[in-house]
């Protein structure tokens, strides 16, 4: 046995370790950098009722860090309790913890910053002849100049752990860190005005936006107006919960998920329910990896909520996630619904604001109460939009869905892929020329005079066609310019929202899917979590269209899946669904297997390419367009139509220079 081994097993009496070394222990939760301590000081700003807060550093905050505001102060008599350990004013009893509204709460963070750093305490309030500053190493008090409020100066962060200092960044990565901390609460807080200063020179500044508006302009101030132009406005009301926001479009998405903001009453988290749903939103309008970007905003009774999960407070635990979950997910599914094709001839200004009282759910939506209040399974209302010129829409539907004349088949309400399959272009060889459709794959102009009913075309969002490229694009003219329209992807996208509608219909209520008993069960053996998680939520299971039971203590068998995913993997698909509902709400997972099936029989469904149009076949095809949900993408997620405006196919000739 070596030395060090024998010196390992000596018994060391039980003691109390000395409050300084308890604070140093108590500081590596709550401080791990100088982004850390900004992040708390402000918090505390705030609570104080601040609305200018100045934020000013040096060495990128680890030779000074200086937070400044004008909230109420601090009580003179009050200052040394301030930097104990578990001291605040911000709870009192176990009922205050349950129901914290504030951003701090633990009366942790200034203690745990006290103790490795030089920390200076000064503040007025309103009232006192001046101001007093407290030394935090001496305790030394003494009067100071200074306006009602709160100075907080930490000096050489970390110079009595030399060991923690050695883990931090260059100073340009330290200061990006304190920006993105207070660019997080800026975010949240439009009536309040922040300003960061390094080395002397301002960085950055956001000025106080008053009135309902000032969420939407400091959304434009904070993440770039671009952002603003490409998302949509999010507001839901769920029971006792409210979602406010911007959800950014499909062709918005970035490679990082670096513009993914959510708070949760004002404070911002990195919740896993809140992250899984919103991305559960975005399933099929989404290519590849891409991520997508958006600032949601929920509001939720305090006592639904815990917010003491983690020193940092950046975590949060719902009582009820799964119906936190599915807010989430239909606040931004009804957001991002509509075609943003309609929003071409209006060109509204895009604005956000939180409205001061709930809305009431439509009449049309469906749902049960869970166990916090909230639903737990809400179906959104039918997306409808009123036809420009019904009468002719559908008959140009008729005419587009026809599988070999222009007068085909069944109504537009209840086609289907497999009823009407649109053939392949060219033509088999040896069979006769279609005489009712052109007989080349260049672009075809529409002839004057051709079309009346396009005459109130003016009023159409994505236009008047124009001609037909290669067969595989559509050209049309709007008030903006050219619209250029992938037919292949577009009608894709019609074709699947339609079968998507007509599954829903067909599973009656909507409360639960339709099941198929399987003549053999499958079994697998299974994790103890996996036991557990089949028992507990085996209501949630049938609504899945899902019978798992125990076989034994280790193994499951799977009695009945849903109707659509009969031939499928049925222990593959079980294993999913359990382990998402461990976690999520495990219904994303049977509908992306459905929507896989639907899809391949959309893209089959859908006209091909070198398939040559008609003007009435492509008027069809735009109308169906400007009516369908998510129809600015195909359900792989590439884009359906691009829009040229004027200004910039001069720009491709030098008009005007």
């Amino acid at each position: 046995m070596t030395a060090e081994n024998s010196q390992a097993n000596v018994r060391r009496p039980i003691r109390e370790l000395p409050d300084e070394l308890i604070s140093q222990i108590a500081a590596g939760e709550v401080v791990e950098r100088p982004a850390s301590v900004v992040r708390e000081l402000v918090d505390n700003a705030l609570d104080a009722g601040a609305h200018n807060i100045t934020l000013r550093l040096l060495g990128g905050g680890t030779r000074l860090i200086s937070v400044e505001d004008d909230g109420g102060g601090i009580a003179p008599d009050e200052l040394a309790t301030a930097l104990k350990r578990h001291a605040t004013s911000k709870i009192g009893s176990l009922v205050d913890l349950e129901s914290v509204m504030t951003m701090g709460f633990r009366g942790e963070a200034l203690a745990a910053i006290n103790s490795v750093s030089e920390l200076t305490l000064l503040s007025r309030m309103d009232g006192q002849p001046n101001a007093l500053a407290l030394d935090g190493q001496t305790g030394e008090v003494r009067p100071a100049p200074r306006a009602v409020g709160t100075t907080v100066e930490v000096k050489e962060l970390f110079f009595s752990t030399p060991a923690r200092r050695k883990f931090l960044k260059s100073d340009s990565t330290e200061l990006a860190h304190c920006i993105e901390a207070v660019r997080r609460h800026a975010l949240a807080r439009p009536d309040v005005s922040f300003a960061i200063w390094h080395e002397g020179k301002l960085v950055e500044q956001w000025r106080v936006h008053p009135g309902p508006e000032g969420l939407a302009q400091r959304l434009g101030d904070v993440l770039g107006r671009d952002f603003v132009a490409q998302s949509v406005a999010v507001d839901y009301h769920a029971g006792p919960l409210h979602v406010v926001g911007r959800a950014g479009t499909p062709d918005a998405a970035r490679s990082r998920p670096d513009h993914q903001f959510a708070y949760v009453n004002g404070r911002f988290v990195r919740d896993k329910v809140l992250m899984h749903g919103a991305r559960s939103a975005y399933e099929d309008v989404l290519h590849g990896q891409k991520q997508p970007a958006y600032a949601l905003f929920v509001q939720i009774e305090p006592a639904l909520v815990d917010a003491n999960v983690h020193p940092t407070k950046i975590e949060v635990r719902f009582r009820d996630s799964r119906a936190v979950h599915q807010a989430i997910r239909h606040a931004i599914e009804q957001a991002i619904a509509a075609p943003r094709s309609q929003a071409l001839n209006d060109a509204p200004e895009l604005t956000l604001h939180a409205d001061p009282a709930p809305r009431a759910l439509p009449e049309s939506a469906s749902w049960r109460q869970g166990s916090m209040g909230l639903e737990t399974r809400f179906e959104p209302p039918r997306f409808e939009r009123p036809r420009v010129d019904g009468e002719q829409a559908m008959a140009d539907l008729q005419a587009l869905w026809a599988p070999q004349t222009s007068s085909l088949g069944p109504a537009a309400g209840t086609w289907s892929a497999q009823e009407a399959p649109m053939p392949d272009w060219p033509p088999p060889a040896g069979a006769a020329p279609r005489r009712d459709r052109p007989q080349t794959a260049h672009a075809q102009p529409i002839a004057p005079g051709q079309g009346s009913h396009m005459d109130n075309s003016a009023d159409w969002p994505l236009g008047r066609p124009v001609a037909q490229l290669h067969g595989v694009y559509i050209l049309a003219e709007n008030k903006q310019g050219l619209v250029v329209v992938d037919m292949h992807a577009a009608h894709e996208r019609i074709v699947y929202e339609r079968l998507k509608n007509q599954l829903n219909s067909a599973d009656g209520t909507g409360t639960r899917i339709a099941s198929q008993p399987l003549l053999i069960p499958a079994t697998f053996a299974a994790t103890p979590t996996e036991v557990a998680t089949a028992e507990a939520c085996a209501e949630v299971l049938t609504q899945l269209g899902l019978e798992i039971s125990p076989l034994s203590a280790k193994t499951l068998a799977v009695r009945a899946v849903p109707t659509t995913l009969a031939q499928g993997d049925a222990v593959e698909l079980a294993r999913s669904v359990l382990a998402e509902l461990a976690q999520h709400d495990a219904s994303t997972v049977v509908q992306r297997a459905q929507n896989e099936i639907l899809g391949t029989m959309a893209c089959h469904g859908a006209v091909r390419a070198n398939r040559q149009l008609t003007l009435t076949e492509m008027n069809a095809l735009l109308r169906q367009m400007e009516e369908t949900e998510r129809s600015d993408q195909c359900n792989h997620g590439r884009p359906t139509w691009r829009q040229m405006s004027m200004r910039d196919l001069d720009a491709l000739f030098l008009r005007g220079r």
